[in-house]
């Protein structure tokens, strides 16, 4: 007689870990830093650095008081430090990003059980605390360059790095906004490796920008724009997409991302606020429990117990 080994699931097991995915993202961001690096000055750089080990050192001692596993090495920290980076203006005094990345990672991710186990991504959320608390330096915006231009040069209204460039070439290249934000075409290259290497799938980037897209052209807007602008592609490839944050299946991820463009579209054109990508994300973050249980795929064969009478 066989003797078959009954487990829970996963039945099937891949060699991808956590830290390779990590590492895919962290390779994926490596053009944007490059890019807002080039644009913004060692500043940013060395934002991006002080937020990312300000991430892990904040893991490792919280880890170390509450007597937990050491989770440090699966990089999930640095990619939580670098999207919070991302999201800040480059001028941003540092102490605040320390701040916020204690919020990214004790708050919003280890008060919670640790990676996997968060309802609300961690670099958004912070991101959102950060406006909050300090609203005037988070929306404080320097010219691409800025670091190479006068004082009269960098408080000017148009961020144009040189006379002859377009606004389009501008949105695309180099743009004014948060560290991240300010080079689409490094942005869309990092998301391509992402989709290629099978990290993300397409559907919520396309289904995101897509929904932004076909809203603003329906209601006479610039839609060029509305994609270009503001932090939309760095939301819809790398923020979106976190696999603990966004529904299971395929269909749910079609719905998450709907709504997430309808949310950015509706705060971006009748909301105060001058962006939505972040709300908009961290609100239908809070609605993916929903979402997945409305999307649940029925084991085959299984019945619905009858009701009680």
């Amino acid at each position: 007689m066989t003797n078959y080994l009954v487990e829970p699931a996963p039945h099937i097991k891949s060699k991808i870990t956590t830290q390779k995915i990590m590492l895919h993202v962290i390779i994926a961001l490596m053009p944007s830093v490059i890019a807002s690096t080039y644009i913004y000055g060692l500043r940013a750089l060395l934002m991006i650095v002080i937020c990312s080990a300000s991430c892990v050192l904040a893991e490792l001692l919280f880890e170390k008081i509450t007597k937990r596993p050491r989770t440090i090495n699966d990089l999930s920290a640095v990619v939580t430090g670098v999207l919070l980076a991302f999201n800040l203006p480059p001028t941003l005094p540092f102490y605040m990003a320390i701040i916020g990345s204690i919020v990214a990672i004790v708050v919003v991710k280890q008060f919670f059980g640790g990676i996997g186990q968060n309802s609300a991504n961690p670099a958004i959320t912070a991101r959102i605390v950060l406006m909050l608390s300090f609203s005037s330096y988070m929306t404080t915006w320097v010219q691409p360059f800025y670091y190479k231009m006068t004082a009269d040069a960098v408080s000017a209204a148009t961020p144009l790095a040189s006379e002859e460039a377009t606004e389009l070439f501008d949105l695309f290249f180099a743009k004014s906004g948060c560290i991240g934000e300010c080079c689409n075409a490094a942005l869309l290259l990092g998301g391509l490796y992402l989709i290629l290497t099978r990290i993300i799938t397409p559907v919520v980037p396309i289904a995101y920008i897509g929904t932004v897209a076909l809203l603003t052209w329906l209601t006479g807007g610039d839609t060029v724009s509305q994609i270009l602008s503001g932090g939309l592609i760095l939301g819809s490839f790398f923020m979106a997409t976190d696999y603990a944050t966004t529904p299971i299946r395929s269909s749910g991820k079609l719905i998450f991302a709907v709504g997430c463009g309808l949310l950015t579209f509706v705060i971006r054109n009748f909301g105060t606020m001058p962006e939505g990508v972040s709300y908009s994300i961290l609100i239908m973050n809070i609605l993916v429990p929903y979402i997945d249980k409305l999307t649940a795929s029925h084991p085959f064969g299984a019945k619905k117990e009858a009701k009680k009478s």
